[in-house]
């Protein structure tokens, strides 16, 4: 990893054999894992809790399944998410992606695949966070300019 610090990830897996190879996987490349989450439920509460730098989400789970969790999620506490998943169709892609996931990976990954996921989540993520730090701005110089253009009548009868 190439990476200044090491990249904390939650681990969101129903399954304990797949959620525990994940893990090692993981581990091997250097990554710390804080936490493992078996629904939605739990995903939702320990990211609150525990702030992970990403998520790996699976997308079938019981209680509540990884779209709504990672809807909550981007909505409580914006982080980026990989989706990890035995299902590829289009609609679960396009509603994992609409859900806010950042890279959809299909089981078993390999573990240049996750560092791969997780490298593209991570910097698609910032892309987003610049862009709306962008966006803010925009809106506020908008805001600052109509202010101004609505005193330019006022001043121009000024002598």
């Amino acid at each position: 990893m190439t990476q200044s610090h090491t990249i904390r990830v939650l681990i969101v897996e129903d399954d304990f054999l797949v959620g525990e190879t994940v893990r090692g996987v993981l581990e091997d490349f250097g990554y710390q894992i804080i936490g493992r989450a078996m629904n939605g439920i739990q995903a939702t509460e320990m990211t609150q809790a525990l702030r992970p730098d990403v998520i790996l989400m699976d997308l079938q789970m019981p209680d509540m399944d990884g779209i709504e969790a990672t809807r909550r999620i981007q909505k409580s506490s914006p982080t980026p998410v990989v989706a990890l998943t035995a299902y590829d169709t289009p609609e679960l892609v396009e509603e994992a992606s609409k859900a806010g996931v950042g890279a959809y990976l299909l089981k078993p990954p390999n573990g240049k695949e996750l560092e791969r996921a997780i490298t593209i989540a991570l910097a698609r993520f910032d892309d987003m966070v610049e862009l709306r730090r962008l966006n803010a701005e925009l809106q506020d110089a908008l805001e600052q300019v109509q202010t101004l253009s609505g005193l330019l009548p006022i001043c121009s009868s000024c002598k």
